[in-house]
């Protein structure tokens, strides 16, 4: 690991030392997470053909509601579910989680706990 106190650099190493041990299949597609400081991204991805199965954000999520969702914990919840609720429409039920290179913790935490309880199974 780099020596430098990079933040951005250091996540973007554990994301590519996490990318070689995790892969989306057909039968279990990745669900990639991607947290910037105002939103959060989640994607169901097939890594064999490179096609975005389903999607949300905190964007999506917001524009549902009609108002904004104010604590990030409840944003990324929120995002969880819609992004279980649109994979399950495309019937997938199984995924592998990739946490982008960001730890299991706060809004990343959140997020795959919602998608748990919506039903996706990882």
């Amino acid at each position: 690991m780099p020596k430098d106190k990079n933040a951005k650099r250091l996540r973007k190493v554990r994301h590519i030392r996490l990318r070689n041990k995790v892969s989306g299949t057909p039968e279990r597609p990745r669900l990639a997470v991607f947290r910037s400081l105002r939103h959060i991204y989640a994607q169901v991805i097939d890594d064999t053909t490179g096609h975005t199965l389903a999607a949300a954000s905190s964007a999506d999520a917001i524009k549902e509601t009609g108002a904004p969702i104010v604590p990030k914990i409840d944003a990324s919840t929120a995002v969880g579910k819609l992004v279980a609720k649109r994979a399950l429409a495309e019937g997938i039920t199984k995924v592998v989680f990739d946490r982008g290179g960001c730890k299991y913790h706060g809004r990343v935490k959140a997020l795959a706990e919602a998608t748990r309880e919506a039903g996706l199974t990882f």
